[in-house]
């Protein structure tokens, strides 16, 4: 592989947005698990709920923070990596980024320090809304870069004018073929990250036999909400691929490791080395392709018939 440019362009980019999307994955869900813990705390006046709001909202703010910081990096990059394609789409996706500040960013920051340090300064009620609204900006903010991301996937609603993108209909451009799906799958997934933080730091006091009513409490409720929402994942994943397969169905063999000479009995490939050159797979470990169906059984002779030939 020849390390041009823009193989290193894609290089640096992979890996600050790999670095990245850690900590919003862990921001969106942290912010919706504390949300319940401080409903549930002013319904019930249960302290263990006002006690796993208040522990996992310093592990929420510093995660915000790491997201906000190595998101700010991702932006430079398309101009100073991509900048032609940034200049060819800017019209369409500079203002989608720029909703994600204004819409996103600016009620989450506004919310964020009574959320942190109003405890004792403001009301109960006060202080519920102020989480309520941190939570919805972590949505919103996802929306709008989920929107951004597929439209770069599937785009729609634009014209190109003179080498450049414009829009037509910004309902198009945002509620784009594979938007649907890629937001449901992403935000899920924070949820199920966050899931299993809390439930790895519960389940390492339980060991400890530390904070044991603290401890169980929050690895009962995220074992509850594993349970629903991982098959739930599975089944918005599989969805997704359908989505992928019917308007990017080379980007999906591309993925699968699927070259065209693979028409029939394309194998379930576990690991595999694409090799350009070549159009094939190099030290691939796959599922058995199914084996021909024997001529002479009658699934055979069917076979042989629908095909035009004998038996």
């Amino acid at each position: 592989m020849d390390l041009d440019v823009a193989i290193l362009s894609r290089i640096q980019f992979a890996f600050t947005v790999s670095f990245h999307i850690i900590f919003p994955s862990i921001t969106i869900g942290l912010a919706t698990l504390i949300a319940i813990w401080e409903g549930l705390w002013l319904k019930t006046h249960n302290p263990y709920y006002l006690q796993l709001a208040k522990f996992w909202i310093k592990p929420f703010a510093i995660t915000f923070g790491m997201g906000v910081v190595s998101g700010i990096v991702l932006s430079y990059e398309f101009g100073t990596n991509f900048s032609k394609f940034s200049e060819m789409t800017w019209a369409v996706l500079g203002p989608l980024m720029a909703y994600e500040v204004l819409t996103a960013f600016f009620m989450e920051a506004g919310f964020l320090g009574v959320m942190l340090f109003g405890w004792q300064r403001v009301g109960r009620k006060l202080h519920f809304f102020s989480t309520i609204v941190v939570m919805v900006g972590t949505w919103i903010s996802a929306f709008w870069i989920i929107v951004a991301n597929s439209w770069m996937q599937t785009p729609t609603g634009h014209k190109i004018v003179d080498g450049k993108f414009e829009v037509e209909s910004w309902m198009a451009v945002i509620f784009n073929p594979s938007m649907p799906y890629r937001l449901t799958h992403m935000l899920v997934a924070s949820l199920i990250t966050a899931t299993f933080v809390v439930a790895g730091i519960c389940a390492y006091y339980l060991l400890k036999k530390k904070h044991i009513p603290f401890a169980k409490k929050g690895l009962s409720m995220c074992m509850w909400f594993a349970l629903v929402l991982t098959p739930l994942q599975a089944w918005i994943g599989d969805m997704h691929g359908l989505n992928v397969k019917e308007h990017q169905p080379i980007k999906l063999a591309a993925m699968e490791g699927i070259w065209p000479a693979q028409e029939e009995n394309v194998p379930l490939l576990l690991f595999a080395m694409p090799n350009m050159k070549t159009e094939s797979n190099d030290y691939e470990t796959r599922h058995p392709q199914p084996r021909q169906p024997d001529p002479n059984s009658l699934v055979g002779w069917r076979s042989a018939r629908s095909k035009g030939g004998t038996a």
